[in-house]
């Protein structure tokens, strides 16, 4: 394995929670940390996302979405990583399969918000990252009825795990998926930036 990746040992349950992080808050540690104890994981990855060049408006450079993300990340069972950048992978199909192949023994379960649950239908090779690992959803504001009920769960209803074995997901075989509902924590990065923004404009 490469020297610049992170090391995992055969058998480990790793959450990967990806995004912008721009910047990364508080709400990011709180549905970490839940879904560490509630989906039983050994560890979190915060896969921060490199970006898109082409976007005008693109995120804040890397290593300072970086620096702040691991600034807030005190838990030290979450690790904060550019490892999409170091391994060329942009689309979660991708970072998945290349994941799988640096760290065939390792269990990695996809970490969601409720509200990407009901998108997910939607994205890139949706139903290659949904047979690769499981998925936990966490429950957020607003959003934990039309996740129950969009296309995505309607269609992978048969794999669900109910919340109350929510600890057996990293340890089930994929297509699995299992709801969290946790406390809820309404921080968002958008938010942060436009207060930010309203304050320096």
């Amino acid at each position: 394995m490469r020297a610049d990746l992170p090391f995992a040992p055969p058998g480990m349950r790793i959450g990967l929670l990806g995004g912008s992080f721009d910047p990364a808050h508080e709400g990011h540690v709180h549905i970490t940390e839940e879904a560490m104890r509630r989906f039983q994981l050994d560890q979190v990855w915060w896969l921060v996302s490199p970006g898109n060049p082409l976007k005008v408006h693109g995120p804040a450079p890397l290593e300072q979405r970086i620096a702040g993300a691991r600034n807030l990340a005190k838990n030290p069972r979450i690790l904060v990583t550019d490892i999409e950048s170091r391994i060329g992978t942009r689309m979660t199909a991708d970072t998945i399969a290349g994941l799988q192949r640096i760290y065939p023994r390792v269990r990695f379960v996809w970490l969601m918000g409720a509200d990407n649950l009901v998108q997910f239908d939607r994205w890139d090779r949706w139903s290659e990252i949904a047979s690769r690992v499981p998925i936990g959803v966490i429950a957020r504001p607003g959003w934990r009825t039309p996740a129950r009920f969009s296309r995505t769960a309607r269609m992978l209803w048969r794999s669900r795990i109910p919340e109350t074995r929510a600890g057996d997901l990293a340890n089930s075989v994929p297509p699995a998926w299992s709801m969290i509902n946790v406390p809820l924590n309404k921080q968002s990065s958008s938010a942060i930036r436009a207060r930010a923004e309203g304050k320096t404009g």
